[in-house]
């Protein structure tokens, strides 16, 4: 496995950041199973429930590009170091909260600093492998934060079951004060991340004026896309779709979710290693290709054991997809423009989480599940025609 990976050659910090960001997924997924059930115990009416969610993104648009350009003038390690603690206060927030706006203030300081050590780890990461090894170190990085995510959902469940829903969030507090406290002792990250790039010179209509570049603007957009369907779909219609619509409980539900997860990890850890033997662009159109037939799977067979190979198959999909993808985009991106575009990435990524909720719930309720499953499909076909039209060379 480790050869497999090329493991024994990577740079101790790389473990570093591993073991940071597993905790930091981890104390994250505890929540995920309850939260909308929490947030609708704070307010019955349900009016607000939508912005508990929204409200991880909304915060996130507006740090994910301005830590990019901060990370190229002011240094790594600080900015990731404060995203950490950003997060941990904003899980102490939903732990002490009375009433569901201070949790939705909370929610929005966790995604707050979570966007800003994402972005800064992957940039660290992105750094420190030559264009041969990044497909493999990216993807098992994803692959160990997926691992955190399938551990700490059932957990954080049992968990709420046991002690009740906040002191979850106390538990999540703990996990990333762990993060940050091996964040802050690191030797790697002092190394590699203490210093700044240096002024660009570059401002923020210039980084978006880099959109001219028609490979650097098509990751962009299946960026949005990524995130886009990933929220709107496979983690706000695809469960009401199951559970009121299907009559799938929620313990099957947890099942399926979990399979699919499964088929994310072993997605990420191979990405890199298809990525190098097919090409990361047809890596891609083949991800999103597998995920078009598994949504079209989806109203088909619509019933439980149906949905477990077809939610592993999804998750492979859109694992392979995304991982190779923030590699390509890391390769098209021009090198003056290499964190600030990882900012934009990401910037692209999290509108998409926003608007995907409300965008597919609105044709969900009114035109019917099969209707937005043919959506999602026409929207990955759109992607994949924008793929064929960009050329991308290794550096």
């Amino acid at each position: 496995m480790k050869r497999f990976l090329g493991l024994k050659s990577y740079p101790g910090i790389y473990f570093e950041l591993l073991f940071v960001g597993f905790t930091l997924v981890m104390g994250m997924a505890l929540s995920t199973a309850f939260l909308p059930i929490f947030a609708e115990e704070l307010d019955p009416s349900g009016a607000l429930v939508g912005f508990v969610v929204s409200a991880w993104f909304l915060s996130r648009i507006f740090i994910e590009l301005p830590s990019g350009v901060l990370s190229d003038r002011l240094g790594k390690r600080k900015l990731l170091i404060i995203g950490l603690v950003l997060s941990a206060g904003g899980a102490f927030i939903c732990y002490i909260t009375p009433s569901i706006y201070l949790l939705i203030v909370g929610r929005a300081l966790w995604g707050l600093g979570t966007a800003i050590y994402f972005i800064i780890s992957t940039e660290l990461i992105l750094d420190l492998f030559d264009s041969s090894r990044r497909g493999r170190a990216v993807g098992t990085f994803q692959g160990v934060e997926f691992i955190g995510s399938f551990i700490g959902a059932p957990i954080g469940g049992f968990m709420a079951g046991i002690i009740g829903y906040k002191m979850v969030f106390l538990f999540a507090v703990l996990l990333i004060l762990c993060s940050s406290s091996a964040a802050i002792i690191s030797k790697g990250l002092r190394k590699i991340g203490i210093k700044p790039r240096g002024r660009s010179g570059l401002s923020i209509k210039g980084i978006f004026s880099s959109l001219r570049n028609w490979g650097l603007t098509v990751t962009c957009i299946n960026s949005f896309t990524k995130m886009f369907i990933f929220q709107g779909i496979a983690n706000t219609v695809f469960l009401i779709y199951l559970n009121y619509q299907l009559r799938i409980s929620v313990e099957l539900i947890g099942i399926i979710m979990s399979l699919r997860t499964i088929g994310n990890i072993i997605a990420n850890v191979t990405s890199g290693y298809l990525s190098d033997k097919l090409g990361m662009k047809p890596t891609i159109i083949a991800g999103i290709t597998i995920e078009s037939i598994c949504f079209y799977l989806y109203t088909l067979f619509p019933f439980f054991e149906a949905f477990l190979p077809v939610g592993f198959f999804e998750g492979f999909g859109w694992g392979i997809a995304f991982a190779s993808l923030t590699v390509m985009m890391y390769e098209v991106a021009p090198i003056k423009l290499k964190g600030s575009a990882i900012g934009m990435y990401r910037t692209f990524m999290d509108i998409g989480g926003f608007l995907g909720p409300p965008f597919f719930m609105f044709i969900y309720s009114s035109m019917g599940s099969y209707i937005t499953f043919l959506s999602v499909i026409t929207i990955l076909a759109l992607n994949i025609a924008l793929l064929l039209t960009m050329r991308v060379h290794k550096e």
